[in-house]
């Protein structure tokens, strides 16, 4: 019973039978202001500084023979997911990016589309992925199998690492709240340093689990289109 009311702080229910909670995803764009996209501020140009170097690093994990412009597919990505990330972290928000429903509709029309775009542009190319250089002979079935299954769960492997990381973080939280009420005055201090110091860990893997999860998808373009 514990466990479920300890789970049950994730739950995307609200009134009027409506799932309004996914709305927090929008939520960001609705609070910004007009200045932020029409006249230049310091947002903007920490905006534009960091698309700049996430597009200097995924041009260079992609190659040369990358698409013009897919970079900033992952670049969009990054940054929905840093917002969905943070905006978790303020009271009484709904954490949407630590649902499997949110994390894998990200991850799963990645690889589909990666997939046909391999299958069906570079079918040599998506075989010879298969039995990795050096290969011993009698070892290329288990291998093929291998790189098949691995392939495969990549979108789910995608969506569990974001999903459990989310998670993870906001129960710590959530267990050294719930401590907070029948805890002395010392203990309480404790408490509160702790959730501080969690606080800015949780910010700090808001920012590096939207970096994994752009980066494990521009690697996984890039074996499709560097050939």
């Amino acid at each position: 019973m514990m466990m479920t009311n300890l789970f049950s702080v994730f739950d995307p229910s609200s009134t009027f039978n409506m799932s309004m909670n996914w709305l927090s995803s929008l939520i960001m764009m609705l609070i910004l202001s007009s200045m932020f996209w029409v006249i230049p501020s310091k947002n903007l140009y920490m905006l534009k500084f960091v698309s700049l170097k996430l597009h200097s690093e995924f041009k260079t994990l992609m190659g040369p023979s990358a698409f013009m412009g897919s970079s900033v597919m992952f670049i969009t990505l990054f940054i929905f997911i840093v917002i969905n990330n943070f905006m978790g972290l303020f009271p009484y928000i709904f954490t949407a990016s630590s649902h499997m429903t949110l994390t894998l509709t990200l991850s799963l029309p990645i690889w589909i589309s990666l997939m046909l775009l391999g299958w069906i542009n570079y079918t040599t190319h998506m075989f010879a992925h298969l039995v990795p250089q050096s290969t011993p002979g009698p070892l290329m079935p288990f291998m093929v199998l291998i790189e098949s299954i691995s392939n495969v769960i990549r979108p789910l492997t995608l969506a569990v690492r974001l999903m459990a990381n989310m998670v993870a973080g906001h129960l710590l939280m959530t267990l050294l709240g719930n401590q907070t009420a029948n805890a002395s005055s010392f203990v309480l201090m404790g408490l509160i340093l702790t959730q501080i110091l969690l606080l800015t860990l949780e910010s700090a893997v808001a920012v590096i689990q939207s970096y994994v999860f752009a980066v494990l998808s521009t690697l996984y373009a890039s074996e499709i289109t560097s050939h």
